[in-house]
């Protein structure tokens, strides 16, 4: 915003005082030229008359002491000449001449008048000089020719660009440290609404913009972003407020379920001990869970530690419980696990995200027909993979099946409420991995788990020192 605050304001009156700048620059370039030139032409004609007399007297001394004079003073060159082209009298003793100057002299005593010549311009180096005929009695009698160095006009003209471009610096400046004001003023505004933003996004709910500065469309968006924070605030305080109400009303039936998996236990021979012991594991995982719904609530984010995790192991586990479920429909799980994958993740997040996958293929799974687990690991990344024998997906709908209550149009009745995916999505995604989704050949749909390969040891030993911290 703000260089475009710079572009829109700073360019265009650059623009119009080069303009403005350039122009006065050669307006004034001209003026010293004209004056010079002027200058050169009076004093040609003051010559002119000089050199009449003496040439009419036969005398080259009536105006020669004159010619040094001027020469000396002025650094130019004066020469006359006499009816033949002859250099008359000079203000030098050798005077310099040329082809072009025999030329020019030769034309003024054909009684043509002479033009000045070069220019003053600061690219031009080189002398002006001008030529012009002696007249007795409507008869030409000699020339005068007199060339002087362009140094001191040029230098002059020089002197007044130097001193243009010192102002249009300074005006330039001005016009700089005007805009940035200007910006700063438009822009303080959005900073401040930037920055509550940036509170917003870390958890501080209550930060508001009370600064009624700046243009009125500024504060006009300020205000309505208040409005839209105090709506996002009452929106989080009622999810917060229903994660916590659902989370301590279900720990109580919870609470009595286990106990009654105990009483339960104390009934039945060893046969049932495994058995046992899943259901306690598992209503053990749902107190963790809703530990951490309570604390997500309360704090507004998750105090879970990462720890290593063996994906191999995980897998293995998560198929073991969701047996039960899958022999009801005649599904079975063929596990294919790499030894000793271990990442360094949120164990509980990982357990969530993976059950949602399973959940979502058993729905979809045919009967009779068998679901792959594969955990692989390479250099970049590791992948626990679910394949099912279903329907699978089309091509275009694979992006959209991790949106929220999506659900696939051949799909819509099957029971679910199309938030599996979606879950595991940005369970992952707060972990660093991703989701993907294919259709392999052969049919059916494989969702896979992406994890970043890490070096365990080092990422438990960051964690520790964190925590100790």
């Amino acid at each position: 915003m703000r260089k475009r605050l710079f572009i829109v304001f700073l360019v265009p009156m650059t623009i119009i005082l080069l303009v403005l700048g350039g122009a006065y620059g050669w307006s004034a370039a001209r003026a010293i030229q004209q004056q010079a030139s002027s200058q050169l032409l009076s004093d040609v004609v003051y010559f002119t008359t000089g050199s009449s007399q003496a040439l009419r007297a036969g005398d080259p001394a009536m105006i020669e002491t004159e010619l040094r004079r001027y020469g000396s003073l002025y650094g130019a060159q004066v020469v006359v000449f006499d009816r033949s082209g002859s250099v008359w009298a000079a203000s030098v003793r050798t005077p310099i001449l040329t082809e072009e100057t025999a030329d020019e002299v030769s034309l003024a005593l054909s009684g043509r008048r002479g033009e000045l010549l070069g220019e003053s311009l600061p690219w031009v180096q080189g002398e002006t000089a001008i030529v012009e005929p002696v007249f007795d009695d409507g008869s030409v009698i000699g020339a005068v020719r007199i060339s002087a160095s362009t140094e001191a006009p040029r230098r002059e003209i020089l002197t007044q660009w130097a001193a243009l471009l010192a102002v249009s610096a300074l005006i330039i400046v001005a016009l700089v440290w005007a805009v940035n004001r200007l910006a700063r003023w438009v822009l303080r505004p959005l900073h401040r609404l930037d920055s509550a933003m940036a509170a917003i996004e870390h958890g501080e709910m209550g930060a508001r913009i009370d600064d009624e500065t700046g243009p009125p469309e500024a504060r006009r968006m300020v205000r309505m972003f208040n409005q839209m924070a105090d709506e996002i605030e009452r929106v989080m305080t009622r999810q917060q407020e229903f994660v916590m109400n659902a989370s301590h009303e279900l720990r109580n039936p919870l609470g009595a379920l286990l106990m009654r998996v105990e009483y339960l236990a104390t009934g039945l021979d060893e046969g049932w001990i495994d058995d046992i012991e899943h259901a306690r594991e598992e209503g053990r995982r749902m107190t963790r869970i809703l530990d951490t719904l309570l604390n997500v609530a309360r704090d507004g984010k998750s105090d879970s530690a990462f720890v290593a995790v063996d994906l191999s192991a995980l897998a293995t586990e998560r198929a073991a419980a969701w047996h039960d479920r899958a022999a009801d429909a005649w599904v079975v799980f063929h596990t294919n696990a790499a030894p000793n994958v271990l990442a360094v993740t949120d164990r509980m997040a990982v357990e969530t995200a993976l059950d949602a996958i399973i959940d979502n293929a058993l729905k979809f799974a045919p009967r009779g027909s068998v679901i792959d687990l594969t955990v692989t690991s390479s250099d970049g990344a590791h992948t626990v993979s679910v394949r099912d024998r279903g329907r699978g997906l089309e091509p275009d709908q694979l992006e959209q099946a991790t949106g929220r209550f999506w659900r696939s149009p051949q799909d819509q009745n099957v029971p679910g409420s199309g938030l599996g995916l979606a879950i595991a999505s940005d369970l992952l995604e707060a972990l660093g991995g991703s989701l993907a989704l294919s259709s392999p050949d052969g049919g059916g749909l494989e969702v896979t788990l992406l994890l970043p390969a890490t070096d365990g040891v080092g990422r438990a030993e960051q964690e520790a020192e964190g925590r100790d911290a």
